[in-house]
Protein backbone atom coordinates (compact mmCIF):
# COMPACT_ATOMS: atom_id res chain seq x y z
CA UNK A 1 0.00 0.00 0.00
CA UNK A 2 1.09 3.58 -1.10
CA UNK A 3 1.92 6.02 1.75
CA UNK A 4 1.15 9.25 1.60
CA UNK A 5 4.76 10.29 1.91
CA UNK A 6 5.41 7.82 -1.46
CA UNK A 7 2.70 9.24 -3.15
CA UNK A 8 3.98 13.26 -2.59
CA UNK A 9 7.50 11.45 -3.86
CA UNK A 10 6.08 10.19 -7.07
CA UNK A 11 4.44 13.60 -7.70
CA UNK A 12 7.22 15.31 -7.41
CA UNK A 13 9.66 12.69 -9.58
CA UNK A 14 6.46 12.85 -12.05
CA UNK A 15 6.73 16.87 -11.95
CA UNK A 16 10.46 17.27 -12.30
CA UNK A 17 10.35 14.68 -15.22
CA UNK A 18 7.92 16.71 -16.97
CA UNK A 19 10.06 19.99 -16.71
CA UNK A 20 12.72 18.12 -18.20
CA UNK A 21 10.54 17.33 -20.83
CA UNK A 22 9.76 20.96 -21.09
CA UNK A 23 12.83 22.43 -20.96
CA UNK A 24 13.74 20.05 -24.28
CA UNK A 25 10.45 21.21 -25.99
CA UNK A 26 11.36 24.99 -25.47
CA UNK A 27 14.60 24.94 -27.13
CA UNK A 28 12.77 24.64 -30.36
CA UNK A 29 10.71 27.01 -31.59
CA UNK A 30 6.96 25.45 -32.35
CA UNK A 31 6.03 28.40 -33.96
CA UNK A 32 8.04 27.67 -37.08
CA UNK A 33 8.48 23.65 -36.35
CA UNK A 34 5.04 21.36 -35.59
CA UNK A 35 5.20 20.29 -32.44
CA UNK A 36 4.98 16.85 -33.95
CA UNK A 37 7.74 16.84 -35.23
CA UNK A 38 9.94 18.17 -32.51
CA UNK A 39 8.12 15.11 -30.54
CA UNK A 40 9.43 12.31 -33.21
CA UNK A 41 12.99 14.34 -33.73
CA UNK A 42 13.76 15.75 -30.15
CA UNK A 43 11.36 14.66 -27.69
CA UNK A 44 10.98 10.64 -28.36
CA UNK A 45 14.33 10.06 -28.76
CA UNK A 46 15.19 11.43 -25.55
CA UNK A 47 12.70 10.46 -22.86
CA UNK A 48 10.23 7.54 -24.74
CA UNK A 49 7.66 9.23 -24.67
CA UNK A 50 3.94 9.07 -26.82
CA UNK A 51 2.58 12.04 -28.65
CA UNK A 52 -0.84 12.33 -25.91
CA UNK A 53 1.88 12.56 -22.81
CA UNK A 54 3.40 15.38 -24.58
CA UNK A 55 0.11 16.88 -24.45
CA UNK A 56 -0.57 16.36 -20.80
CA UNK A 57 3.07 17.55 -20.12
CA UNK A 58 1.82 20.56 -22.14
CA UNK A 59 -1.13 21.11 -20.00
CA UNK A 60 -0.21 20.56 -16.99
CA UNK A 61 0.73 23.59 -14.47
CA UNK A 62 4.19 22.26 -13.40
CA UNK A 63 5.45 24.98 -11.47
CA UNK A 64 2.42 25.17 -9.43
CA UNK A 65 1.92 21.74 -8.37
CA UNK A 66 5.67 21.45 -7.28
CA UNK A 67 5.08 24.27 -5.72
CA UNK A 68 1.95 23.19 -3.93
CA UNK A 69 3.91 19.86 -3.25
CA UNK A 70 6.76 21.12 -1.65
CA UNK A 71 4.87 23.53 0.68
CA UNK A 72 3.37 20.34 1.73
CA UNK A 73 6.22 18.03 2.27
CA UNK A 74 9.69 20.19 1.59
CA UNK A 75 13.05 17.99 1.12
CA UNK A 76 16.36 17.62 2.43
CA UNK A 77 17.48 19.11 -1.49
CA UNK A 78 15.43 22.27 -1.79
Amino acid sequence: MITVKQHIGRKRNLLRRYKSVMEEFNKYDCRIIPITVIHREYIYPKFHISRDTLYRILNTPIEEELHQINQQQPTLFD
